[in-house]
């Protein structure tokens, strides 16, 4: 039996998108975020040292890291569809999307959410507000900024030539993108991008990704389709 901790609002329910997808039986270990910190509760380190989810317990042991837990249940519970793809090109695809999406995707996509909220909290005492609004705008301005907006284009390119991230059918590649993705557009922040808002949706509206949304609980990135 394979069991997901499932932490509220985070990377672990593209993990049960994967889970129903493949059919495979397995169970949830439900966690919450602290109301003031936003962090993992400390209950997790139990299961992994990390203390972060997702974490998946198999007869092996316990595994963390999406991607590897992507790759452990692909391996081990493909299906025809969600497997990996034979196509060369396709392939090489899927290696690709598998990585990017924490790879290159997400450290600036967080570094950014992390500076505006240290922007929008403040500075004490007051006339030190400017110096950091500036000095934060400075950061995302050389580096995070672009990054993230170099990247999103990329991706909107490719979307727009293709339905899913590796083949033609949703793969790994797939549920390792669509957490960024969906994160991006429920935020507003792929507003000017429809082949990226497109994806989403389509995603949102696979009856598997909307088993998992029921039995994963509170996610803020939801599309209620």
């Amino acid at each position: 039996m394979l069991t997901l901790h499932h932490l509220n609002n985070s990377r672990s329910q593209r993990i049960l998108w994967l889970l129903e997808e493949l059919g495979v039986e397995y169970k949830i270990e439900y966690y919450q975020r602290d109301s003031q910190t936003n962090l993992a509760p400390d209950s997790l380190r139990a299961v992994h040292p990390l203390g972060r989810s997702p974490v998946l317990t198999t007869p092996h042991g316990a595994i963390a890291e999406s991607g590897a837990i992507v790759e452990y249940l692909v391996r081990n519970h493909a299906t025809a569809s969600f497997t990996v793809p034979q196509d060369p090109e396709a392939l090489q695809q899927y290696w690709f999307w598998l990585h990017f999406a924490e790879g290159s995707l997400m450290p600036p996509l967080v570094a950014n959410l992390v500076l505006e909220k240290a922007r929008q909290k403040g500075s004490k005492p007051f006339f030190i507000k400017p110096i950091t609004n500036k000095l934060v705008d400075g950061i995302i301005n050389a580096y995070y900024g672009p990054n993230l907006a170099q990247s999103l284009r990329y991706v909107e390119s490719y979307l727009a030539k293709n339905t899913w991230f590796a083949g033609d059918e949703p793969t790994g590649a797939d549920v390792q993108m669509i957490f960024p993705l969906e994160s991006l557009v429920a935020s507003g922040r792929a507003k000017d991008f429809s082949a990226i808002q497109g994806y989403v949706k389509r995603v949102h509206a696979r009856e598997a990704y909307k088993a998992a949304l029921e039995k994963g609980g509170e996610y803020a990135y939801a599309l209620r389709l």
